[in-house]
């Protein structure tokens, strides 16, 4: 990465969040995935999809409630996030 690609980055960021907020509808959203680290953002993005996917339980057990961590940038506050669950 160069001097360039860092002046570009940010132009980019400053259009990204009005683009997600006007093209994530309900019929078709946008999920966001943190991927500082690859192999954690994989696997989270997996098990959201495979807990989307209407499935009978067998066997119910209690689980543990975990906290949805977001994304800080505040311009990406209201949008979907992958739970991160790795």
């Amino acid at each position: 990465m160069d001097l360039e690609f860092y002046r570009r980055w940010y132009d980019y960021s400053r259009a990204r969040d009005p683009m997600l907020r006007k093209t994530s509808t309900k019929h078709a959203p946008w999920y966001i995935i943190r991927s500082d680290d690859k192999r954690r953002a994989r696997l989270n993005c997996i098990s959201d999809l495979l807990k989307a996917i209407p499935h009978k339980c067998i066997k119910k057990e209690a689980e543990a409630v975990r906290q949805r961590r977001y994304n800080d940038a505040a311009g990406l506050r209201r949008m979907n996030c992958v739970t991160e669950r790795y």
